[in-house]
């Protein structure tokens, strides 16, 4: 049997055109936010999907169908991935795919399918992809070299593999904001050399587009109010694949150690004598009301800001919070996790003595293309955002410097 030629590296544009993804797991939750991105009528179908697949349908950026795949399911499609855990399934999209002469990637067997997937990021206008002839980790590493290239001027032919790079340990790397261009360099470079990525819902998920088909993603996305892996169990898959000699990534939205519950993984790893780093993130509390063009101080207006967990009401045994001192100050105030419960918050800085008209600004999905800004004061902001319809994730900026902007 003759040998395959070497694939041909082509882009498309599939913008508003139908792109049918049959499997509902890891592999296809990484392959979707770029196809999301591209712009492509995207359709999922599959039995069972994890939490970030249903996130992504909930929020109405893909069609999702919770059934066996049909034969016929393609019609239409100009581009397909058959990313099931099923070799039948998988090969029944493939031979329909080639019957309509649709370019489809088998993810369980590249060389079956029509297509192939690089290693790609996104980078100053740039798209780049690497195909390495079926070497996942090859393709990965070269394309982290480039973009660190691009990046700082460096690349390091010789070796790809950072030396904070410990087989058996953890490294807890803050994503940043949302925006996937907001995460660390030395973040991006341990992703790229994870054997496991521990993710949460509001860690980057175009990160989790550009690890190698080899790396196994856990998905301990945790949807407010809804399903959600509990921290024992995230603590113990760590811990689990550590100790089988794998390098895991636990990747946090934000920073880490802000509202992330990552002191507890950190003191949880260290108990169990696996070694763990922490590469510290950009925390929205700070980045996302900058990027709406809102600083947290400014000069001869505040001196100080302080960041509040809102998970736990005004008022609840559990809270640590001094409410009657917040109100009391006159810098900023900002809120994370609080807007399912603004009405309690609002309440308590009113009765506090904090004025009805001080200025409040309302970031939703913050550094990202669906964010949402909303302006209103401490007397009418759970009213605007009510009838705005504005959910989690989201902060809420309390202070002079809410009125600010750009």
């Amino acid at each position: 049997m003759t040998p395959p030629g070497n694939p041909y590296l082509v882009g498309l544009r599939l913008i508003g055109r139908k792109v049918v993804v049959v499997g509902g797991g890891s592999v296809a939750q990484r392959r979707l936010p770029l196809l999301i991105a591209s712009g492509a009528d995207v359709q999922v179908i599959t039995r069972t999907a994890t939490r970030a697949v249903e996130a992504t349908a909930m929020e109405n950026r893909i069609a999702l169908s919770l059934r066996d795949y049909r034969d016929g399911d393609l019609a239409g499609a100009w581009y397909a991935i058959a990313a099931t855990d099923d070799a039948q399934v998988n090969s029944a999209v493939v031979a329909e795919a080639d019957r309509r002469r649709i370019f489809c990637v088998r993810a369980d067997m590249a060389v079956e399918g029509s297509a192939v997937t690089p290693a790609t990021f996104d980078y100053a206008g740039l798209s780049v992809g690497v195909l390495a002839g079926g070497e996942h980790r090859r393709s990965a590493a070269i394309r982290s070299a480039i973009r660190e290239a691009l990046q700082q001027g460096l690349i390091n032919s010789e070796s790809f593999e950072s030396t904070d790079v410990v087989h058996g340990g953890v490294a807890l790397v803050g994503g940043g904001p949302g925006d996937p261009e907001l995460v660390t360099v030395r973040g991006r470079r341990l992703l790229a050399q994870a054997d496991v990525v521990v993710a949460d819902r509001l860690a980057p998920p175009e990160l989790l587009a550009e690890l190698a088909p080899h790396v196994e993603v856990i998905d301990a996305a945790k949807i407010p109010y809804g399903r959600a892996m509990a921290q024992d169990a995230i603590n113990a898959v760590m811990i689990e694949r550590a100790r089988a000699g794998r390098f895991v990534v636990r990747l946090k939205g934000g920073d880490p150690f802000v509202f992330a519950r990552g002191y507890e993984e950190v003191l949880a790893c260290a108990d169990a004598g696996i070694p763990v780093t922490v590469v510290p993130g950009v925390t929205s509390a700070i980045a996302v009301p900058a990027l709406a063009g809102v600083p947290v101080t400014h000069r001869a207006t505040n001196h100080e800001f302080v960041v509040v967990s809102g998970h736990i009401a005004p008022g609840h045994p559990e809270s640590l919070v001094n409410w009657n001192a917040l109100a009391a100050m006159s810098g900023t105030i900002v809120l994370l996790m609080a807007v399912e419960r603004i009405e309690l918050f609002a309440e308590a800085l009113l009765q506090g003595g904090r004025p009805a008209d001080t200025p409040v600004l309302v970031v939703q999905h913050g550094s990202t293309t669906a964010e949402h800004t909303l302006r209103a004061t401490l007397a009418d902001a759970s009213e605007k955002i009510r009838s705005e319809g504005i959910r989690p994730p989201a902060i809420i900026v309390i202070g002079a410097v809410a009125a600010l902007g750009i």
